[in-house]
């Protein structure tokens, strides 16, 4: 089963990173806050001699940080370089399009240069479209062969699926790729660019949001389970970075490991 290297490697790397920083909201309002406010934390720390790299998820997170993150957001993004965890192989706008809901949503609000939002080619073959992808980030990387983001924001299904990257799929194998081609979604559309959980696992933060009592059960798994075969979600171990969870508090009812409560002032 490809979960058997998976889960032995995913130990490793749990037992090698520092436990998640788990934060609950009493809504999503205020975790949305909070959100914006990580970025605009994540982005001063970056620096004023390069750029602050920012990787988004797609679904219920775009509506949050469209919400959220213009107020926070720096008075310079021409600073910012923007690109998407993953992407379905539709046009760009389609509403499936990760891109083009951010661009329909946000990015008509924070004014990112367009040559410093890496974006998918949808018109390529999924395979060929991926390998652009990634020729794309390291350009954007300066070469770098492993994208470093400064901010990675990610969301998880109620399978523990992150990224485009499912249970049991065999891009949780791929060591080398930072991006992966995804022809077989078990979500429509089945065809899906998605980066690897190395490049997730390089990055300086990654930030889980999740909300709602659907994911709570998930959640419960992904934080307190020591499953031989992990979900994807808890595979997500940054080597040196930090990771945080932002939860509303349906989704951390199941929760008993210790975390950070929010109370309305």
């Amino acid at each position: 089963m490809p979960g058997s290297s998976v889960s032995r490697r995913g130990a490793a790397a749990a037992a090698a990173a520092s436990p998640p920083q788990v934060s609950v909201f009493p809504s999503p309002q205020e975790l949305g806050s909070a959100l914006a406010q990580l970025v605009a934390q994540r982005e001063a720390q970056s620096g004023t001699g390069g750029c602050f790299s920012l990787g988004l998820s797609g679904g219920s997170l775009v509506r949050i940080l469209a919400q959220e993150l213009p107020a926070a957001a720096s008075a310079s993004p021409d600073r910012w370089l923007l690109a998407f965890v993953d992407e379905r192989r539709v046009p760009l706008d389609d509403p499936e399009s990760n891109y083009g809901a951010y661009k329909t949503n946000l990015l008509s609000k924070i004014a990112i240069p367009e040559d410093q939002i890496v974006v998918i080619n949808p018109s390529l073959p999924v395979e060929e479209a991926a390998a652009d992808y990634a020729s794309k980030l390291k350009e954007a990387f300066q070469g770098e062969d492993m994208p470093v983001f400064d901010l990675l924001i990610l969301g998880v299904g109620p399978d523990g699926h992150t990224c485009s990257l499912f249970p049991d799929h065999p891009a949780l194998q791929e060591r080398e790729k930072i991006v992966a081609a995804i022809s077989d979604s078990p979500k429509p559309p089945p065809e899906r660019i998605t980066m690897t959980l190395p490049v997730l696992n390089a990055a300086r933060s990654v930030v889980f949001v999740a909300t709602g009592d659907s994911k709570a059960a998930v959640i419960k798994r992904i934080l307190e389970g020591d499953e031989e075969n992990p979900l994807p979600a808890a595979l997500v171990q940054p080597h040196t970075g930090k990771l945080y969870w932002f939860l509303d508090e349906p989704a951390a009812k199941e929760l008993t490991i210790p975390f950070e409560k929010h109370s309305i002032l």
